[in-house]
C-alpha cells in the first residue's frame, strides 16, 4: 500500500508505538490521521504533531469503536488503514483475577474483533482496505511472567491470521506487529526482563518496520528478526523449546 493521501486510524495513539506510527504515517504523506486513545490529552498532543484528529475512545467498548468508525467515515471519508494498536499487560498467572483477565481480553483481542466487525463490511463493499493489528512476540512465543498477556496476544495473532486468510480475496490486506521489548510505558522498569534480551527498540523502530510491511503488504512484522529463529526452534522441537522456556522462567519468572 502506498500511504500517501490515505485516511488512517491509530488506536493507542497517545504515546509509545501508537504515537510513533502516527508520526511515521505523517512522514509518508498520509491525508488524515485519526489519533484515538482513552487518554484524550495524549491523543491531542499526538494529533498536534501530525495535524491529525484526536478522538477519545475506550476500545474495551464495542459501541465506542463502532461510533468512532462511523464518525470518521462520515466526517473524513473512507478509512484506508486501521491500526488496532492499543494494548495492556498485567503480571501473574492463572491466579490473576477474572476482572483483569477480562480487561486484557477486551483490549488485546476484542478491540481487534470489534474494529474488524464494523469496518470490514465497509472496506469489502468498496473493494479493499488494510488492517494493522498490534500483537507481540508473546503472541508467537508466549510471555514469561504473564499468562493473560501471552494468551491474549496468541489470540490476537490467531485473529489476524483468520482475517488475512478469510478476507484476502475481498481485497483486505492484514499485517500483525509482533515485537519483543519496545521502550514504552508498558516496559518501563523492565529493561532487564527476558523480552529485552535481544535489545529494547525505540517506538520509531517498530513504526518503521510497520511502514515497510505495509509498503510490501507483508503479514508478519518482526522488528526483532531473532523472533523468526525462535519460531523455527519452537516448531522444530516443541519439547526442547518448552525446556528452554522453563529455564528462562526460572531466571525471569517475575516481570
Amino acid at each position: 500500500m502506498d500511504l500517501r493521501e490515505k485516511i488512517i486510524v491509530v488506536t493507542g495513539a497517545a504515546a509509545g508505538i501508537g504515537r510513533a506510527l502516527c508520526l511515521a504515517f505523517a512522514e509518508q504523506g498520509a491525508k488524515s490521521i485519526v489519533c484515538v486513545d482513552l487518554d484524550l490529552s495524549g491523543a491531542k498532543e499526538t494529533a498536534s504533531l501530525v495535524n491529525g484528529l484526536p478522538l477519545k475512545v475506550d476500545v474495551a467498548k464495542e459501541d465506542e469503536i463502532a461510533r468512532m468508525i462511523a464518525q470518521v467515515e462520515a466526517d473524513l471519508g473512507p478509512i484506508d488503514l486501521f491500526c488496532s494498536n492499543a494494548g495492556v499487560l498485567t503480571e501473574g498467572g492463572v491466579e490473576v483475577s477474572n476482572a483483569d483477565w477480562q480487561k486484557l481480553w477486551e483490549i488485546n483481542v476484542m478491540s481487534h474483533v470489534w474494529a474488524a466487525r464494523h469496518l470490514l463490511p465497509r472496506m469489502v463493499a468498496r473493494g479493499g482496505g488494510y488492517l494493522l493489528n498490534t500483537a507481540s512476540a508473546a503472541g508467537l512465543l508466549n510471555q514469561i511472567g504473564s499468562a493473560p498477556y501471552g494468551v491474549t496476544k496468541h489470540a490476537a495473532v490467531g485473529l489476524a491470521e483468520w482475517l488475512a486468510m478469510t478476507h484476502g480475496d475481498d481485497g483486505i490486506k492484514v499485517s500483525v506487529l509482533c515485537p519483543q521489548a519496545v521502550r514504552t510505558a508498558m516496559t518501563e522498569g523492565h529493561e532487564d526482563h527476558v523480552a529485552a534480551l535481544d535489545g529494547m527498540l525505540e517506538p520509531a523502530d517498530a513504526a518503521q518496520a510497520c511502514i515497510e510491511a505495509i509498503r510490501t503488504e507483508t503479514f508478519l512484522v518482526l522488528p526483532h528478526p531473532s523472533v523468526l529463529e525462535y519460531m523455527r526452534l519452537k516448531t522444530a522441537d516443541y519439547d526442547r523449546w518448552i525446556g528452554g522456556m522453563r529455564k528462562l522462567n526460572r531466571r525471569f519468572g517475575g516481570l
